[in-house]
């Protein structure tokens, strides 16, 4: 059994430029090492998923969900000693109505990245509806990862990933492929529907996006073109037709590997908001541009950093007009975690510094998130020999 103390209202006050800000500390103390966080709010709800693993590399995929200023009980939604457990390729998980669907990798061969997505859909009461059962049904021992999904409202979810299957042809069969990318529907009892090819040749690792407007689903991702340049494209599904993926922007990055630093993309509406992270001039930049017109074109990037951004990117509506970043960025000094306000005008706040924070690894991608005018951010820490997690919230005031 796995023990757990929670510290609430631990008060930090941390200095930026425009003003202080007081920041409310809930740190979750586990045995073993906790780290994968995934972070998601939903219709009144916020809700976590993450990965406990132990010495033996024994792995389990929990869920609990915030209401009432607190959260809920722990649930173990999956166990397994044989799953791929990265920092980059996170579990995630979304909720539709009263059901969460969430994903978790298992290794399907010996390879470091041979491995396959595993779903489990249940209620939030924790009753089971389809235990795990596999997203790829390629057969390939290949990589499959890096995956997104959003509630399609009340009728299941829209899941899209990295899919590795063209990567081990045979050389008699034109030799290897790059990754593409994916998606599908998962209804409300767990059923496979609507599974599509939306690209093929993307970036390998990068993480990916999608969103869900009343006009369809739209997914972002990084892509990869036979000059290796690697921006980030958009392709979106309307009226049941998937279009030709666009640029968000061009860059023209050229990188001959993969940076392992995805987008994020975040609807309102027919409001947008695209954030990445670019080196394309040679500066290390965390870009967000908007879209008021659900994704059919997007304005100029907006510049968020101010000293070298490592990205690691996170962004969430706070209202119609405006949307929260959050981003890493180093200077002489370290490394910290910063959030900062930018309307679709174009306006950007001053930096608020959440926290320093380890520029490798161990932090994995810092998870943001809104609920009733309170804004949550979680990551993971080095502590005591083990990950865990941190987790922080302020109020719409402080900001």
């Amino acid at each position: 059994m796995k023990k757990f103390a929670i510290i609430l209202s631990l008060l930090i006050l941390f200095s930026c430029t425009s003003k202080d800000v007081i920041i409310e500390e809930i740190s979750f103390l586990y045995d073993n090492s906790n780290a994968q966080p995934s972070l998601v709010s939903n219709n009144g709800s916020l809700s976590l998923t993450w990965i406990s693993t132990d010495e033996e590399m024994n792995a389990s995929l929990n869920f609990r969900q915030f209401k009432d200023e607190e959260w809920t009980t722990l649930q173990t939604l999956a166990i397994g000693s044989d799953w791929f457990v990265n920092w980059a390729d996170f579990p995630t998980h979304a909720v539709s109505g009263d059901q969460v669907l969430t994903s978790y990798l298992k290794k399907s061969a010996s390879g470091t990245y041979t491995y396959d997505v595993y779903l489990n859909l249940q209620k939030l009461s924790g009753e089971k509806i389809k235990e795990d059962f596999i997203l790829n049904t390629d057969g390939f021992k290949a990589e499959h990862g890096f995956v997104s999904i959003v509630a399609n409202d009340n009728e299941g979810f829209f899941i899209t990933w990295l899919d590795g299957r063209n990567t081990v042809e045979k050389e008699e069969d034109g030799g290897h492929k790059p990754m593409t990318i994916r998606f599908a529907e998962i209804t409300n009892a767990g059923d496979l529907i609507n599974e599509i090819e939306l690209d093929s040749s993307v970036c390998d690792c990068c993480q990916t996006s999608i969103t869900n407007t009343d006009k369809g689903p739209l997914v972002v991702y990084r892509d990869r073109s036979d000059k290796e340049v690697r921006d980030i494209y958009v392709i979106r599904n309307i009226d049941n037709v998937w279009e030709t993926p666009v640029p968000v922007h061009n860059d023209e990055w050229v990188i001959y590997g993969c940076p392992v630093n995805g987008p994020k993309v975040v609807s309102n509406s027919n409001n947008l908001a695209v954030s990445w992270f670019t080196v394309s001039d040679g500066k290390p930049t965390v870009n967000i541009s908007f879209s008021e017109f659900y994704g059919s074109s997007f304005g100029n990037p907006i510049k968020i950093n101010d000293y070298d951004a490592i990205g690691r990117v996170d962004v969430a509506f706070l209202n119609e007009e405006e949307v929260l970043v959050s981003y890493m960025e180093g200077d002489d000094d370290g490394t910290y975690l910063r959030i900062k306000k930018v309307s679709i005008e174009g306006k950007v706040s001053e930096p608020i510094t959440i926290s320093k924070i380890d520029s490798g690894r161990n932090t994995g991608v810092p998870q943001l998130e809104i609920l009733d005018n309170e804004i949550f951010i979680v990551w993971t820490v080095f502590e005591n020999e083990n990950n865990q997690l941190k987790t922080v919230k302020l109020s719409f005031k402080d900001i």
